[in-house]
Formats: C-alpha cells, structure tokens, sequence
C-alpha cells in the first residue's frame, strides 16, 4: 500500500552546479543589506526553479534570519497546498531540498485552481495584493509612517508558463514588483526559453536590475542528481493528502492512503449552517464532495477575502440547511469564517477509490448548483 508522505520516494542529494551557487551567493552577499533583495526566478517547465528557489532561500538565511518567500505557481506550490497564493516568512534551513513542507503563510489567498489560464485577472490581483502586503510588513518604504521593525528578502518562485498568455503575465508580474535581482533559467531546448536580456522593461527604464542567466542542469559531471523529477498530479494530490492528515493526532498510525481514507471516513465533520455564510464558485458550480477555500470576507470591497485553510464538503443537509465539513482548521478560526470559496482542486481520486471502504463524500441530498 502507498504511503502519502510529501516525497515520492526517498532521493539522492541534491547537488547544486557551481553556477547556480554563484548565482545564489551574488543575490545574498553582492548586495546591501538595506533594503535587501527581491529576486524573482523565472524560466520554463521544469528547468529547476524551484530546486534553485530553495538553495537561495537556505543562503539567504545565513545572511539573514528570515525570508519572505512569495509561492506564485498555483499547480506546484512550496508551502500551502494546490491552488493558493501565498506569502510565507521563513526562519530555518531546509536541510533536503528535494521535500516540500507545508508552513503557516504569513497571508493566503485561495485562487481554487491549478493554472492561472481561466482567470489571469484574478491571478495577478491576488500577487498584488500579497506584494503589497510584503511591502507594508517587511519593507522600509519612503513616505511610510509606520517604519517596519525589521526588513526582509524576498524570493519569488515563478511558474513555467513563459509562452502566450503565460508570458503577458510574467512581464507584468515583473513590472510591478520591480525585482532587484532576476534569476533566469535556461533549457537546452531554446525555442522555450524567455527572450535574451532583461525582456520586460521599457526602452526608457532607467532603474537597474540585476539579470542573473544560468543554465539548467540534470546531472553533474558524477551523474548525481540535480534536480528533482516530478510528478505534477501526485505531487499535488500528496500535498492535499498531507494537509488533511492534519485532521489527526500526529502520534496517530495513519501512514497509507487507505489508512487516511478510512480515518477520513470516520471523522467526524463541522456542521455549519448554510445561513451563516456565503458560497461564492470561482471557476464551476457543484458544490457536494468537493474542497473548499476557507475564507474571511473583508468588510472593505476593495480588499480581497483571507484564506484560513481548506475544508472537504462531505455532505448537505438540504432540510436541516447544514453544510459538513471536514478540516484541519482549528474551530476558533473556523469560527472567523463567513464565506467558502469553490474551484477546481478536487479530492484525490485515490482517497474515493479504496476498497473497502465506502465513501462518504457522494450525497444525493445537495444542493441545486444555480
């Protein structure tokens, strides 16, 4: 039986190409402490970006005693589960970099799906919005009148969308943040690669940037591994398997799926009455044995709703109007939520489909998707 910890299967150490650790050390040590630097990795599919994000956030943390790390890839993200944003202040080494691990973000926003293609509107709204908020936290800005108690890095992980669409909202990602420092990854394979030299900026940009181009890297001359080889979906259902593990003791002997399908099963769920909050579909309607976002609206229209977490909708209870929900949430967050955002992550079909065990996410008493 397959076990859901966050890696597949234990792999060799990463060995970092000399290039990518010069690279790492120019942002961390070539630079002034204040501010200190923003750096934005970009590149295509799969040419390591989030392998090198990982090095540069362990040699920043030997300058400095903590990072901001702005998790924009919805489809592979570092340290929430799929189908959030995120901005996550981190203060310890990552000793393995080939495991994620889920952290508390600093603030999250729940996008509901795996690409940014249905909604790029949205999409960078949400990078914006979380951008400012790293600006009035962690930067020192000039016409601040509250000066912030310490000043942080910050990393920006990309996705591998760098065509069409993809690449419209990367420049315009980069437009606004405005990065000291931009890390650009190169594959052998040139006709995916993002244009030569500092492609965004208009002709007349007069503030300088550092342009950092270094190439992807399988294995190095001893044919160790460079980067991690990844399974998009499994790794996302891992992720999503491993968040709501969260639902239990951690001394409890959940190790397999069908363990933690069993364990989910019996769970008992929060009732929440349908008329004390808001649905709101991101991106589709059914609204049964689906996950959820979390969330806490604003009483400002202008401010986007906070994300606590995700729940699973086990089941509605359309004559008692009771929603039940299964969460890792503790209830006095839960308590602050008013409104459940619905997208696109689904449940991990491994999690419905265990035998022996029957499932208790599909109800023929739901409600009507208009």
């Amino acid at each position: 039986m397959a076990a859901f910890s966050e890696a597949e299967a234990p792999s060799p150490k990463i060995y970092i190409p000399e290039e990518w650790s010069e690279a790492a050390d120019a942002i961390a040590y070539d630079s002034v402490t204040s501010p200190p630097p923003v750096a934005i990795v970009c590149g295509a599919k799969n040419c390591g970006k989030t392998t090198f994000s990982r090095h540069l956030l362990n040699v920043l943390l030997q300058r400095y005693q903590k990072v901001a790390y702005l998790d924009i890839d919805v489809g592979q993200t570092e340290f929430t589960p799929p189908g959030f944003l995120s901005l996550t202040v981190i203060d310890q080494l990552t000793p393995d970099l080939t495991i994620p691990c889920l952290k508390t973000p600093d603030r999250c926003y729940f996008f509901g799906d795996i690409s940014s293609k249905r909604d790029p509107k949205a999409y960078l709204k949400y990078i914006f919005a979380l951008y400012d908020h790293y600006q009035r936290e962690y930067c020192m800005l000039k016409d601040s009148k509250n000066p912030v108690k310490v000043e942080l890095p910050l990393v920006v992980n990309t996705p591998g969308w760098v065509k069409g669409i993809g690449y419209e909202i990367l420049v315009d990602i980069l437009k606004y943040i405005g990065p000291t420092h931009v890390v650009k990854i190169n594959i052998s394979a040139e006709a995916k690669n993002l244009p030569a030299g500092t492609f965004w900026l208009d002709e007349d940009h007069e503030e300088s940037v550092n342009l950092i181009e270094i190439s992807s890297a399988r294995q190095d001359s001893f044919n160790r591994s460079v980067l991690v080889q990844k399974d998009a979906r499994l790794l996302r259902d891992l992720r999503i398997m491993a968040y709501f593990r969260q639902c239990f003791p951690s001394n409890l002997n959940i190790t397999t799926i069908k363990e933690l399908a069993n364990a989910l099963a019996f769970h008992p769920p929060y009732e929440i009455p349908i008329s004390s909050i808001k649905i709101k579909h991101l991106h589709c309607q059914n609204l049964n044995a689906t996950i959820v976002g979390l969330a806490v609206s604003s009483e400002d229209s202008e401010h986007l709703p906070s994300c606590v977490g995700l729940g699973i909708v086990r089941g509605i209870d359309t004559f008692k109007r009771l929603l039940y929900v299964l969460t890792p949430v503790p209830q006095s967050s839960l308590e602050k939520v008013d409104l459940l955002l619905h997208g696109f992550i689904q449940i991990p079909t491994c999690l419905l489909q265990v035998q022996g065990v029957v499932s208790p996410y599909m109800s023929t008493n739901v409600l009507p998707s208009s």
